[in-house]
């Protein structure tokens, strides 16, 4: 197979437009079979269910190249597991966990040309998606959706990749205590869209949220969640019931756990712990891990003794574990390497 002539070191992360896509409808009842389709355009009734009351789920997973020339997925089973448990808490019909996989199979194989070669730097990026298509002026459920996976080439999520960034703690909430924080749903991440650009005229890379109810405890980014190592060496992460449960932190849980013995707290993190913690970094699909320097809270200022220049030595160590898996260098847990071709 030959690559895409493109400089995979500077794609940046962005959307280039690929051959193939995946749709599939949900209509009287039962999904109707998905295929693929060279239209990346999507038509949609004004009223749509999607455009009136942002009814919309969605993932994002990626696709490597190994030495070998093999092209793998990196546990697609547990975004499928996470879509289908988003669309649920928005009253939508979820996609089968075993088509979302093989339709995965399908949009990887049909764009295998686009999918970067091994040692590029660059990754494929897949996007799921899931909107309520149903004209309806009313507030209610749609009765039908519309499922689809696009997919791109993308670099860093972060600009200069694993070098450490800032972050300032937003003055806004990201979720309400028992509200959809923890669902990947479109809504989540329109409400951080304000908080975000004031982030980045104020030459921050992101936001750190704090709880909404008493602006006392860590949450996380408007798009990643938020690790930290203490005095002791131990991981810790923070917990709660509006924290998206990301399959990228959840899987360097179990590496610093069982890779590299650290011992984890998986609890509530005061935010007043911060300027005691020696590393600390932003972990998700996009940025795998991204290395925080410095958190700023309005006059307040704390410099990580891990510093700006470079990642502190877990962190380094965790992404190096991580992305060893996920490009076939570091052997990895049972059921984590999903093979397409």
């Amino acid at each position: 197979m030959a690559k895409k002539d493109l400089d995979w070191a500077n794609i940046g992360f962005g959307y280039h437009q690929t051959d193939k896509r995946y749709v599939d409808y949900f209509h009287d009842g039962a999904w109707e079979g998905g295929k693929l389709t060279d239209d990346p355009n999507v038509v949609l009734n004004e009223c749509a269910e999607t455009l009136q009351y942002a009814q919309q789920v969605f993932e994002g997973m990626k696709a490597y190249t190994w030495k070998d020339g093999s092209v793998v997925v990196f546990r697609p089973d547990q975004n499928a597991e996470r879509m289908y448990n988003s669309a649920k808490r928005i009253e939508m019909q979820p996609y089968p966990k075993d088509k979302f996989v093989e339709a995965i199979d399908q949009v990887v194989k049909g764009n295998v040309d686009w999918v970067p070669p091994y040692g590029s730097g660059a990754t494929f990026y897949l996007r799921p998606y899931e909107i309520g298509t149903t004209p309806i002026i009313g507030v209610a459920p749609a009765t039908d959706y519309m499922f689809r996976i696009f997919a791109t080439p993308v670099g860093p999520y972060y600009k200069g990749g694993a070098t450490p960034v800032a972050v300032q703690v937003a003055q806004y909430d990201r979720a309400a205590p028992r509200g959809t924080g923890h669902v990947k749903a479109a809504l989540n991440y329109a409400m951080s869209l304000k908080a975000t650009v004031a982030a980045h005229q104020a030459g921050f890379a992101e936001n750190m949220y704090l709880d909404p109810a008493t602006q006392t405890y860590i949450e996380e980014t408007g798009g990643s969640n938020i690790i930290f190592i203490d005095q002791n060496n131990h991981l810790v992460v923070p917990k709660s019931n509006s924290i998206l449960p990301s399959i990228t932190r959840r899987s360097i849980v179990y590496l610093a756990e069982h890779y590299l013995n650290l011992t984890v707290e998986e609890r509530q993190v005061r935010f007043d712990e911060v300027p005691s913690f020696k590393e600390c970094a932003l972990v998700g699909t996009a940025a795998v891990l991204s290395p925080v320097g410095r958190i700023v809270n309005g006059d307040q200022v704390i410099d990580l003794p891990s510093g700006m220049d470079k990642p502190g030595k877990f962190m380094e160590e965790l992404y190096n574990t991580l992305t060893g898996i996920q490009n076939g260098e570091v052997e990895a847990p049972e059921g984590w390497i999903h093979h397409v071709m």
